[in-house]
């Protein structure tokens, strides 16, 4: 299979690339710098701004599949000119490589489009599965707009599937990596009374479900690419503090978290109990759906 990737130095991409090259597909990845994406994970590379213009033609003609992961980290203080970006480096750029797809001669047949489980908003502990309705909120608009730009592909006769990606377990990079510097120092503990769920999903786990998504027709539409086991915080720390060997006692309020990064804390003290439905009714097999044993084999990934 030939398969293009745009986001692909990132968490995910990453180890996506690594997936691909080892089971034998020809890898093209889309970078704002080709060059160095190239000598970083050994593949062909075009050059690509996703805010700037439409991906480029010769990047996508002749390839089986296109995956999307480009985007700017959430993970900050959002400004106005913070929370521009966040949103056009989404949809402008999902927008633009839609424009690209649509140039190409011989385009993919599928596309799968990164979203997030931000698509649902706070949701308490209700069970969140992919029929659930649009949240409120920043994120939620994010989202929606980001896979609005993604579905267009599907008048080009491409098909297109959505997967909105939980708390992704990596040591490498995301919410774990953050994580690792107070928890090994003794200093985690539960967020805001620790009663909110935390949908995660080893990134291993991602990465099946990408390559499932490329090569079964069965795949379309919104699928939560989360683990059929979602922890509460305070499960969730807990799990990670006897992973490190270490106490997560220490409780972080909200209004600290508030003061420290703004609006941007709501994605701390909120969450979804997000359960891969979609998935599971078409057979999906999880290797991680135990968080003990999950965390430990994210702390131990080189």
């Amino acid at each position: 299979m030939k398969v293009t990737i745009t986001g692909a130095t990132g968490l995910i991409g990453r180890r996506l690339v690594r997936a691909l090259k080892l089971r034998g597909d020809e890898v093209t990845v889309l970078s704002r710098d080709a060059k160095s994406a190239s000598e970083q994970l050994g593949v062909e590379a075009f050059d690509w701004d996703p805010r700037r213009g439409l991906a480029p033609s010769s990047g996508l003609s002749g390839r089986d599949g296109v995956v999307h992961l480009a985007g700017e980290s959430v993970a900050q203080r959002w400004s106005p000119k913070t929370k521009r970006r966040i949103k056009e480096s989404r949809v402008v750029g999902t927008q633009n490589l839609v424009g690209g797809l649509r140039e190409a001669d011989n385009p993919p047949g599928v596309l799968i489009s990164s979203s997030a489980v931000g698509y649902y908003g706070p949701r308490g502990d209700e069970v969140v599965q992919e029929s659930e309705p649009l949240g409120r909120g920043f994120l939620c608009e994010v989202c929606a707009d980001w896979e609005r730009e993604a579905i267009v592909a599907e008048a080009l006769g491409i098909r297109v599937v959505r997967l909105r990606t939980g708390i992704v377990l990596d040591r490498s990079g995301g919410a774990l990596k953050q994580m690792l510097g107070p928890f090994k120092a003794g200093l985690g503990g539960p967020i805001a009374g620790g009663n909110h769920f935390m949908p995660w999903i080893h990134v291993d786990d991602v990465v099946a479900m990408t390559l499932s998504a490329l090569d079964s027709a069965q795949w379309v539409g919104p699928f939560n690419a989360t683990a059929p086991t979602p922890a509460t915080n305070k499960e969730f720390t807990k799990s990670l503090g006897r992973a490190l060997g270490r106490p997560a006692v220490a409780p972080i309020p909200a209004i600290a978290l508030k003061a420290l990064y703004g609006e941007m804390s709501e994605i701390l003290t909120t969450g979804q109990n997000a359960q891969p439905a979609a998935a599971l009714a078409l057979g999906h097999g999880f290797t991680h759906t135990d968080l003990d044993e999950a965390l430990k084999a994210a702390l131990s990934l080189s």
